[in-house]
């Protein structure tokens, strides 16, 4: 079973120490980038470690828009050595059941962006609902979702 645990002072290098498969670096960030993203964005950011067996196989970050409004998912990644188990799937719906309780706002919009080759993350994403809005930002492709 999968949960998310906020990223704090006592597991961030747990982050740090994650890694990507070969080719994967251009689909996310390194974990550094990405919580000091999160840092610069605190006051609507929640970075999250993804844990297994109380073990962080990944993380996300859950970020607020207030300017369109939406919540977007960024920067989810799994480590190399734990992808291929679902942790992925679980991780994501999980993150979708956050997104419900609207911790920073109203709004029942989800987006991320996912680069046009990162077909096993496309996939996944479709299978859980969400769909293209034609919208492409360099290699990068929009989608999207609404919940309740």
């Amino acid at each position: 079973m999968v949960e998310l645990k906020p990223i704090t002072e006592d597991n961030f290098v747990d982050a740090f120490n994650l890694r990507l498969g070969p080719g994967q670096e251009e689909f996310v960030s390194h974990p550094i980038r990405s919580l000091a993203q999160a840092y610069v964005y605190r006051n609507q950011c929640q970075p999250f470690g993804i844990y297994a067996n109380e073990k962080m196989v990944g993380y996300v970050l859950v970020i607020y828009d207030y300017d369109i409004p939406e919540y977007d998912i960024w920067h989810m990644m799994i480590d190399k050595e734990e992808q291929g188990q679902g942790y992925g799937g679980e991780a994501l719906g999980k993150v979708i059941e956050y997104i419900r309780t609207k911790p920073f706002g109203s709004s029942g919009r989800i987006a991320l962006t996912v680069n046009k080759a990162n077909l096993v993350a496309m996939g996944l994403y479709e299978r859980m609902g969400f769909a293209a809005t034609g919208a492409v930002y360099d290699d990068e492709v929009e989608l999207t979702m609404t919940v309740g």
